[in-house]
């Protein structure tokens, strides 16, 4: 299942679908939403976010294990390097490893400072290269203190990421160009609310694989696109999410709706988003969708937009 992803990925259409598992030890709810919508039948695959902003959730690895196993698709599960040492890291991947949970998106991780949970403390042993490297070593058959294993792991594919914006290009150029020779198959970039934005970081993507040989030509850029429907929301992102650009027309136009009614700003904010996404297929059609499980977003609107194809 995952070469299928990762063919899709290098040659085709591609189209993953985040989850965010939530703070109960059950799965249940986010599976019967996805199955109410039917968007199992309308994704390459699904991904699982590490408890994001260092807030407590069920667990990705366990979460991606329930998605594949119920929906018989392949599933990314990040693996944040807050919570984990070098040790952590390898037991964690090699017990996917035997489960088929083999689609890691490495992924530094929000500071512990953020949690819900007293007096948490980061790891953050190193940043999400480490991890990049560990399963590289897995993929050759050792683990990171180069000790062959046994038995051989079955092949990870990694994924990383990164921010879609920044005011010098060439400093995601640098990061992008460390995560493609450390061996990422997939870069996903935070939101993206601009085409011109887009063309930019694409630029720069494929200006990162200079020098790169071999299979490591094959990794892939792929645009992050969460659709925005409140004008508070664009607001948020404008101001305080670094590596994220949101142009003044969407927030202007979100205004003008929001001081009409809501439900006009509903329907302004996903003309936004429906429209970008037309702009960005045909640019580049690889996406990974990001709904912060409103998953009857992705249903009643993106879909009508022909998002789904």
């Amino acid at each position: 299942m995952f070469e299928t992803l990762i063919q899709k990925l290098q040659e085709d259409k591609y189209l993953t679908l985040e989850t965010t598992p939530q703070h109960e030890p059950s799965m249940h709810n986010i599976i019967e939403r996805i199955k109410k919508f039917k968007l199992q039948d309308r994704v390459d695959g699904f991904s699982c976010t590490d408890n994001p902003l260092a807030k407590l959730k069920y667990n990705a690895l366990f979460a991606s294990l329930k998605l594949q196993m119920e929906f018989k698709k392949p599933v990314i599960a990040t693996m944040s390097m807050r919570d984990r040492n070098k040790i952590a890291l390898q037991s964690d991947l090699m017990g996917a490893n035997d489960f088929d949970v083999r689609a890691i998106l490495a992924l530094t991780g929000d500071p512990a400072k953020m949690s819900d949970q007293p007096h948490a403390k980061g790891v953050f042993e190193s940043n999400s290269i480490m991890l990049l490297k560990i399963i590289k070593s897995f993929n050759y058959g050792m683990d990171f203190a180069g000790r062959p294993f046994k038995i051989e792991p079955k092949q990870i594919f990694p994924f990383s990421v990164i921010n879609s914006y920044a005011k010098n290009f060439s400093s995601l150029e640098k990061k992008m160009h460390n995560k493609i020779q450390n061996g990422t198959l997939g870069i996903i970039s935070q939101p993206i609310f601009d085409i011109d934005n887009a063309k930019k970081l694409l630029e720069s993507f494929n200006i990162s694989k200079e020098g790169v040989e071999g299979d490591k030509q094959k990794a892939q850029l792929i645009f992050g696109l969460f659709p925005v429907t409140k004008l508070r929301t664009a607001l948020f992102l404008s101001a305080q999410v670094p590596g994220i650009h949101v142009p003044q027309f969407w927030i202007d136009a979100l205004e003008s709706a929001h001081n009409i009614s809501e439900e006009e700003e509903y329907k302004v904010g996903m003309k936004l988003s429906s429209d970008l996404f037309k702009e960005l297929n045909k640019l580049h059609p690889k996406i990974h969708l990001m709904t912060a499980n409103r998953f009857d977003v992705a249903n009643k609107d993106l879909m009508k937009a022909n998002i789904f194809v």
